[in-house]
C-alpha cells in the first residue's frame, strides 16, 4: 500500500457552489489541481462538501481529498498537449453571451461560473452562447478583486472553474440534450493568469460523446487572443 501523507485540510466556502449544496465542479478541481504545482487531471468521486474542513492527502505523485472518510476528489499530474482553437473577437464572445441556452431554465441556477441568479462580485457570471459560424461556444469574463490573490491576478482555482462550465456549453449549444449533468473529470494547464479587470474571453467546444460521458475542451483567452488557460473535461449523463 502506497504511504499516506497528511498535508493539510482546505474548505470550499458556500459562495463556490456547483449545485446548491456542493461546490463546483472546476472550482473543486482546482483547488486540488494546482496544488500539483502544474498540469494535472482531477477525477470527482463524490459531491465536494461546503463550510467545512476537507482532508488533503499525498498519494505518491497524486493528491486526494476526503471529507468525513469518504474520498471527494484524486489528482495526478498529467500533459495537456491538445491546442486551443483561435479566440473569437471580444465583440464576437459578447454576441454569443446573448445565446446563452440555460438563462431561463438553467439545471443550477446558482452556479458560481455559469448560474443566472448570481450577480457580479458574488458569481463568475460566465454566460457562453453559440460563436455564430463556429463550433464553439463562449463568453466574456472580467476578473473582479474578490477573486484575485494579493498579487492582483485571478487566483489559480478560479481560473480552473472558469474552465468547468463553459466546455459544457461547447456542447450544450450544438447538440440536443435536455437531462442532468455533472462534471466527472477536469484537466488543466494554466500558463498565465490574467489581472482584475483584464478583459478576457472563455470558450468551450465539443470532444463527442461516449455514451454517458460527454468530452469537451475549453480555453482561456486574453483580450487579444492569447491563450492562458486550456482545459479537457469529462461530464457524466446522470442516471
Amino acid at each position: 500500500m502506497m504511504a499516506q501523507e497528511m498535508i493539510d485540510t482546505v474548505i470550499i466556502p458556500r459562495r463556490f457552489c456547483g449545485p446548491p449544496d456542493s461546490g463546483n465542479g472546476g472550482y473543486t478541481c482546482g483547488v486540488l489541481g494546482t496544488l500539483l504545482g502544474g498540469a494535472a487531471e482531477v477525477t470527482l468521486r463524490s459531491p465536494p462538501p461546503l463550510d467545512r474542513p476537507i482532508d488533503v492527502e499525498r498519494h505518491g505523485s497524486g493528491v486526494h481529498l476526503r471529507a468525513g472518510g469518504q474520498l471527494v476528489a484524486e489528482a495526478t499530474p498529467t500533459v495537456i498537449g491538445m491546442n486551443a482553437p483561435p479566440a473569437p473577437s471580444p465583440d464576437e464572445a459578447a454576441a454569443a453571451s446573448e445565446r446563452f441556452p440555460w438563462r431561463e431554465k438553467h439545471l443550477y441556477p446558482t452556479c458560481f461560473v455559469c448560474g443566472p441568479k448570481r450577480t457580479p462580485g458574488d458569481g463568475m457570471c460566465i454566460y457562453p452562447g453559440a460563436v455564430e459560424g463556429r463550433g464553439i461556444a463562449a463568453a466574456p469574463f472580467v476578473p473582479d478583486a474578490t477573486l484575485a490573490g494579493e498579487d492582483g491576478r485571478l487566483r489559480p482555482e478560479v481560473a480552473w472553474a472558469a474552465l468547468d462550465c463553459p466546455s459544457w456549453f461547447g456542447f450544450q449549444c450544438f447538440n440536443a440534450f435536455d437531462g442532468v449533468i455533472l462534471l466527472g473529470r477536469l484537466a488543466a494547464r494554466i500558463d498565465s493568469l490574467p489581472r482584475t479587470g483584464d478583459r478576457c474571453i472563455v470558450v468551450g467546444w465539443s470532444l463527442g460523446r461516449d455514451g454517458r460521458k460527454i468530452r469537451c475542451g475549453s480555453a482561456l483567452y486574453s483580450e487579444k487572443g492569447e491563450p492562458l488557460a486550456i482545459g479537457q473535461a469529462t461530464w457524466i449523463v446522470v442516471k
